[in-house]
């Protein structure tokens, strides 16, 4: 069975579906291929959503965003059991696969569940689930296939108790103990979850420093509220063997320290999902971890052929993956509205508290040498955070010296992956620090905190300036500002 397609897109992730969608908006006659027999991919099915509803989860069972505001412990329950931990995700994630279902069928494309191979650059071979093969014919393909998890040898994963990053979603026990191995995003993400629900998390890395996109002070601060909820940090230490009976599970660590725990999650990075693919039919190959280059539109090195999310490495994130995948249909099709993809991506990291970046860090404008001037506002020191109880939260912005325009965001703690908008949207306008002295924010709000930043910026900058032995009169409704800055 031939069939004609102006699009082929193999994988219904976010990259995938976002890609079709684009490309059926604007008229093309588009199939989409799905190996498994759910749409959403990784990011709905097992990675992204589903971490960060459980992660909601845990603060409420927990009660850590108002355990201490109101003088009284407000957990919901002790002891939360799989199924408490688990119900919030399996709804969510039920209504997200159907949302993607109607925006598929919303938009008249055709689906096939199965596995996709090329059999030439034009051909994509489908082998569905009933045996039926199935041959598409395509102008243009579109790989998004996304990532799978890495699985060291060291580790049994036919122990029940021992469980990749895509795993960790349909756990059957709550531990007591658990070692987190990997100190990534997910490691992160997933340690901190689990601490505030009362479990013994170790986090484990062979590096001495975690999280390396985020400014060191950020991080500083990150860690220590990961420490107070419980998470303990074993950096700079290999795991050497992982051993388990009846009663634990036994991490033997290279400084010959061991480690029992009830449960393992290994987060050890991702390897491409294109092994399957018969890329060498294509005329295409990848690296050591299956990803495959890509130019600036997403085109591989055959030219009708793209490839978005993860499968292109670096930084394989929901958010943009869609906006890769929407450029390159823009690209493939000439469509002309979008010209090019978001200068700034903004990164989240849904630990406990969160945290959002964006543009450059100071580690970042060192390297390249521009002079730069940094404000900070804290969460306890602003009225909203006063309310909602942060005693952590800060903001962190980052001027050129010369001229104060944006360079960079850090947003820490709470609601700090959507607070860190305003800045991504100053970033992508090229403002200075007029913007957000000339704006006004609600009262009492979070988003003030990018004026008081901002003033904390400027006082900085006019002290450095000013020459030695001249005294800088504060004005009195600027006293508080940056008080705690350092």
């Amino acid at each position: 069975m031939i069939r004609s397609y102006d699009l082929v897109v193999l994988g219904s992730g976010p990259a995938g579906e976002k890609g079709a969608a684009q490309a059926a908006y604007f008229g093309k006659k588009v199939a989409l291929v799905e190996r498994d027999e759910v749409l959403g991919g990784v990011s709905c099915n097992t990675g992204s959503l589903p971490s960060k509803t459980l992660r909601e989860s845990a603060l409420a069972l927990s009660g850590v965003r108002s355990r201490n505001l109101l003088g009284v412990d407000l957990a919901v329950r002790r002891g939360a059991t799989v199924h408490d931990f688990l119900a919030h995700e399996r709804r969510v994630t039920s209504a997200e696969r159907e949302a993607i279902v109607e925006n598929v069928r919303r938009h008249n494309i055709d689906v096939y569940h199965g596995a996709a191979s090329f059999a030439d650059q034009h051909t994509v071979k489908v082998s569905t689930h009933d045996a039926a093969e199935v041959l598409l014919r395509c102008d243009f393909v579109l790989v998004a296939t996304g990532s799978s998890p890495l699985r060291p040898a060291a580790f049994p994963f036919d122990d029940p108790r021992i469980w990749d990053s895509d795993q960790i979603v349909n756990l059957d026990f709550m531990p007591g103990r658990m070692a987190v191995i990997g100190g990534g995003v997910i490691g992160c993400e997933y340690a901190s979850t689990f601490a505030a629900l009362g479990v013994d998390v170790h986090l484990i890395d062979e590096r001495t420093e975690l999280l390396e996109f985020l400014d060191r002070d950020v991080w500083a601060v990150l860690q220590n509220a990961m420490t107070s909820l419980g998470v303990r940090f074993a950096t700079g230490e290999r795991v050497l063997e992982c051993r388990s009976d009846a009663e634990s599970v036994r991490i033997s660590l290279q400084s010959g320290r061991a480690i029992e725990a009830d449960a393992v999650l290994v987060a050890a990075g991702r390897r491409a999902n294109t092994d399957h693919l018969n890329l060498d039919a294509a005329g295409i190959t990848t690296d050591a971890r299956g990803r495959i280059a890509v130019n600036e539109y997403f085109q591989t090195t055959v030219k009708h052929i793209y490839a978005v999310g993860d499968v292109v490495g670096f930084p394989a994130l929901a958010s943009t993956s869609m906006e890769q995948a929407r450029l390159a249909m823009v690209h493939a099709f000439d469509l002309k509205y979008k010209k090019s993809a978001a200068r700034v991506l903004p990164v989240g990291v849904f630990t406990i508290p969160e945290v959002s970046v964006a543009g450059e860090t100071e580690s970042s404008l060192t390297r390249k040498g521009i002079p730069y001037v940094s404000g900070r506002a804290y969460y306890d020191a602003n009225p909203r955070g006063k309310i909602i109880g942060d005693k952590v939260g800060l903001l962190k912005l980052l001027f050129r010296d010369d001229d104060m325009k944006l360079l960079g965001v850090s947003v820490l703690g709470e609601n700090a992956a959507d607070l860190v908008h305003v800045g991504v949207v100053a970033l992508m306008v090229e403002a200075d620090n007029s913007l957000f002295i000339e704006t006004c924010f609600n009262y009492p709000t979070l988003g003030q905190l990018y004026k008081y930043a901002t003033y904390d910026a400027m006082g900085r900058q006019s002290r450095l300036s000013m020459p030695s032995g001249v005294a800088r009169i504060t004005p009195v409704s600027d006293r508080h500002i940056g008080s705690k800055s350092t």
